[in-house]
């Protein structure tokens, strides 16, 4: 018989996947049952896809023992068990399939230079780590692995392999789910999503493991959590009996802990199981025992995926207006600011303070009501203001020598011929590049960033450090949101979601949905001369705005709601 080829084996691999995925569906959630079922690691969902990779087959060579390895990565479940057949006895013990898993667009075997040794080569999409950390790669990047083989009792086996799994992209998807896990603002007022990519079958443990671990590095700093660093599980399982997930704490960290911080701790739990179709509540155990949570009412649950008011603040006839239902009504007890040739409008969602460009982009004012309006800042260039929760107004621009800076203005309460209280970042990764955008997120712990260099546009995502007095005080190392063209302007849709464009009065324009819980970009329908987005509480509340009009977002396509107002923005 002849041997299919990579190519063929995949696609082999992608159906297995569909059938197993169908199959699966059909099976139904058990509605009843004993009194104290347990279900252990592999709580998580009960419709999730299981494949049953082939084993060795005698007389293979040693390239398809490595490209076979690597497709038995998808039986994960007992421990990758058929994967581990296709080692040397020694490397079966020590090799640690859930190091990291890479997930590639196409492979193959090439012989090195050494003997016995062979290279994986992979197009890279996902690189994905021990506590479900994703980072996206756009196609063309490459990944080596080494792998060096022996001969055990006339059959090759790997002797030699880096720890972690290599799988295609289309099984990845079949296997993995992206799910949040969830930390707090530095307030404790807002649930902060943090997407993580876990085998679908055993995710409650994942996420108990990941949630303790910490944040991913892009928030590190920008969220806390409720449990302290170094809390640990005290057994390796987070059962699920009769729907309460059983996590089992070290007892020390647990009872050293406040009564408040063990409500925040529950609450942060149940957050984060909220996507497990088993899980219905949490109970916090310590050496087993179960810890009673006292609700004194002195913690509130904390605000997820924080929506905006539905009015958008616009340009009309030269002055700053309230946009809603379609209709134009003035800015209530705002002064007259038509000299300045306002542009790009925001509001705060915390106050009735706004804040605009003036004709040319390259000074940032702010007014409230009563008061003239104040001027924070000029540059050569400025990104349009976008504020936090905290009524922090940010904008971005070139420094003096040209650097790209962030900064942000605290206008709100203070009195005329005050200093405005201010802080200057210039974060290192943007070295090089220009800000197009720069967008707070609407729990104010994260922010949207467009720059671009050479002409290429990048999405960014990064976290906001604050002071103990709330003060900004730095931003993260961001991750990359891959699109499939460009972009110079995005909002935010929810927690998790954002939509981009490439704003042009002379061009069609397709906007893009990016989520943090897909690598796949969703691009909505195009149109002719789109030059400012916004976006209220989802993605049917999306706007846009071209020389025609305002225009909403209406199932795959855009209908015109009024022609008059322009660069329509929702508080934030």
């Amino acid at each position: 018989m002849t041997k299919p080829g990579p190519r063929n084996r995949r696609a082999i691999v992608a159906l297995l996947a569909v059938l197993m995925l169908l199959l699966s569906s059909c099976a139904q959630i058990p509605r009843s049952g004993p009194v104290g079922k347990s279900k252990d690691e592999g709580a998580g969902n009960p419709n999730a896809p299981v494949f049953f990779p082939a084993a060795p087959r005698a007389g293979s060579s040693p390239e398809s023992i490595i490209e076979d390895f690597y497709m038995a990565g998808s039986g994960y479940e007992d421990d990758y068990p058929v994967a581990r057949q296709y080692l040397t006895q020694a490397q079966s013990v020590t090799w640690k399939p859930d190091k990291r898993a890479l997930v590639f667009r196409s492979a193959e075997v090439v012989k090195s230079a050494v003997e016995n040794e062979y290279l994986y080569l992979l197009d890279l999409a996902y690189s994905v780590d021990a506590d479900g950390v994703a980072t996206q790669y756009p196609p063309g990047t490459k990944e080596t692995i080494p792998l060096t083989l022996e001969q055990v009792e006339g059959q090759w086996r790997i002797s030699k392999v880096p720890d972690g799994t290599a799988i295609p992209e289309e099984t990845f998807k079949v296997i993995y789910g992206a799910f949040p896990i969830y930390f707090y603002d530095p307030t404790f007022t807002f649930a902060v999503p943090d997407y993580r990519w876990f085998i679908k079958k055993n995710t409650v443990k994942s996420m108990t493991s990941a949630l303790l671990a910490g944040p991913a590095p892009y928030l590190r700093g920008a969220v806390v959590s409720a449990f302290p660093s170094g809390m640990k599980l005290a057994r390796e399982s987070v059962p699920v009996v009769s729907g309460a997930a059983q996590v089992d704490l070290s007892a020390k960290e647990l009872f050293d802990a406040s009564a408040e911080d063990r409500q925040r701790m529950q609450n942060q739990l149940a957050l984060t199981f909220r996507s497990q179709p088993d899980v219905i509540n949490v109970q916090l155990r310590a050496d087993q025992d179960l810890v009673r949570v006292e609700d004194n009412g002195t913690v509130l649950p904390p605000v997820v995926d924080k929506t905006v008011p539905a009015h958008q603040i616009a340009v009309n006839n030269g002055e700053l207006v309230r946009y809603e239902n379609n209709r134009i009504t003035p800015l209530p007890d705002i002064q007259s600011v038509a000299g300045l040739g306002p542009h790009s409008p925001a509001e705060s969602p915390a106050s009735q303070t706004a804040a605009f460009l003036n004709g040319d982009k390259t000074t940032l004012y702010s007014i409230e009501p009563g008061q003239a309006p104040r001027q924070l800042t000029t540059r050569s260039t400025l990104t349009g203001p976008s504020f936090s929760p905290q009524d922090w107004v940010w904008t971005a621009g070139p420094g003096a020598n040209g650097a790209a800076e962030v900064v942000a203005y605290k206008p709100t309460g203070i009195a005329p011929g005050t200093a405005i209280p201010n802080v200057t970042i210039t974060p290192s990764w943007l070295s090089g590049r220009t800000v197009k955008d720069f967008r707070v997120s609407r729990e104010g712990t994260r922010a949207l960033v467009i720059s671009e260099s050479a002409g290429k546009s990048t999405v960014q995502i990064t976290g906001i450090v604050r002071n103990p007095d709330g003060a900004p005080k730095d931003l993260t190392a961001p991750i990359t949101l891959l699109t499939t063209g460009g972009a110079n302007q995005g909002v935010w849709v929810n927690a998790s979601t954002v939509a981009v464009m490439a704003g042009s009065a002379t061009s069609t324009v397709v906007p893009e949905l990016l989520s943090l819980a897909s690598g796949e970009a969703q691009q909505l329908a195009p149109w002719d001369g789109l030059t400012s987005i916004s976006a209220g509480n989802g993605p049917e509340q999306i706007y846009g705005q071209s020389e025609a009009g305002v225009f909403q977002r209406v199932g795959n396509g855009w209908e015109l709601q009024l022609k008059g107002p322009t660069e329509p923005a929702f508080p934030g």
